[in-house]
């Protein structure tokens, strides 16, 4: 019978690189993968969006990580889950979506995963979507397998709390998520689960469900999470998150503008680095902050897109933004000659999603026209702009667009 690697130096990543805390305990799982039994690990991934996330990239890495031992991996698709949307860290019920909408959005999930775990050959991750079984159940299953959980655990919970401290809807369906996410573990009849430590009370009810219905120990890994400066999670609703459909020049870019205090996390949670040089890296972010970003950004990219492509985003961001220049190859897009107020124009030229970002930014100093090295910085909203072929607006450090009037 086939056998996981048991090498003390990768079980020892697998429990102390990038985990915030194992449940029942981190000796129980020790013991698991010291026996030398392949073990199921699962993660899952709630089709929300239409691309996967940096934050979603750390629980890949570590499944990462089991994979090379030989462990099973499987990488669940939320075909169920999406639609409802997880509760977690929310202070309104998300909007539900339609089976179609979250299986358009998870198109290209599985590709984006490519870059972290194998699919195809030998020990090749298994790919489930959870709608194969929930959408099996009925009603009848559903008060049996409601059964196990009370109505205390689910308000006790930090965000449904705040809900009724200040007398906000709670939906029964968002009760229910934690229930949805623990049968997935009973039917996957899995050893571990891997989420971010924010995922902690969903996993741990299905830790529960496994033992009541199958009387089976299931150990919960959760690991930590990039957070920003003022300690929320870097993420889709934050506005802040880097997704893995970026183009390489764009996935750069975003990570360097990290700030300094999030790039030790990045180094031990976002690259396959080895565990060593990882940890040096990190121990040197404080004595050169700019060379660690544009280390980390590289990482970050070669894993999604290739080292080639990520030297060219280095390349140019380089000359871009630390270098002020203006780059070789410049998205063209036509418009018609003349003057134009310079919101209107950056409507045109989609460069802003509404008439109050265009006046945000403006007012910001985010836009600069011109030619060359003739760039105007336009600070006034109400400014007109007179458009020529050739002429060039620029956004923020790394979006450029020149204007052809033919």
């Amino acid at each position: 019978m086939a056998k996981a690697n048991t090498d003390q130096s990768m079980i020892a990543e697998i429990l102390e690189r990038g985990v915030e805390k194992i449940y029942p305990n981190g000796s129980e799982l020790q013991k698991k993968l010291e026996s030398g039994k392949i073990l199921r690990i699962y993660c899952g991934f709630d089709p929300s969006a239409s691309s996967l996330h940096v934050g979603n990239a750390i629980a890949l890495v570590k499944l990462a990580q089991f994979q090379r031992l030989g462990h099973k991996i499987i990488f669940l698709i939320g075909g169920f889950t999406g639609m409802i949307g997880d509760p977690t860290d929310k202070q309104a019920a998300r909007k539900q979506l339609t089976r179609e909408e979250v299986l358009a959005n998870a198109t290209n999930f599985v590709k984006q995963a490519e870059a972290y775990i194998n699919f195809e050959g030998k020990n090749s991750a298994e790919v489930r979507y959870n709608n194969e079984w929930h959408d099996k159940l009925n009603f009848t299953d559903l008060i049996g397998l409601s059964s196990h959980f009370t109505v205390q655990q689910m308000i006790a919970r930090d965000m449904f709390k705040k809900r009724l401290e200040e007398e906000k809807p709670i939906f029964l369906h968002e009760f229910l998520y934690p229930l949805a996410q623990a049968y997935d573990s009973v039917m996957l009849d899995v050893d571990v689960e891997v989420g971010g430590n924010d995922q902690m009370f969903n996993m741990m009810c299905g830790r529960d469900l496994m033992k009541a219905v199958k009387n089976k120990e299931k150990s919960v890994l959760t690991m930590k999470l990039i957070t920003d400066n003022e300690g929320k999670k870097m993420g889709k609703s934050e506005g802040n998150v880097v997704m893995l459909d970026s183009d390489a020049a764009d996935m750069y870019g975003r990570v360097m503008s990290w700030p300094d205090s999030v790039l030790a996390a990045g180094f031990e949670l976002c690259t396959l680095l080895p565990r060593e040089e990882a940890d040096t890296l990190a121990q040197a972010v404080n004595d050169n902050p700019r060379d660690s970003k544009m280390r980390l950004a590289f990482e970050i990219t070669k894993i999604n897109h290739g080292e080639e492509a990520a030297q060219a985003a280095q390349d140019k961001f380089v000359k871009t933004v630390q270098n002020k220049e203006i780059p070789d190859e410049i998205e063209v897009k036509s418009l018609a000659a003349g003057k134009y107020k310079i919101i209107d124009l950056l409507s045109a030229l989609n460069l802003s999603a509404s008439r109050g970002e265009a006046k945000r930014l403006i007012e910001q100093g985010g836009i600069k026209i011109g030619y060359g090295d003739s760039m105007k910085t336009f600070t006034d909203s109400q400014a007109e702009v007179e458009v020529i072929s050739n002429l060039i607006v620029q956004r923020g450090k790394r979006q450029f667009i020149k204007i052809s009037t033919d």
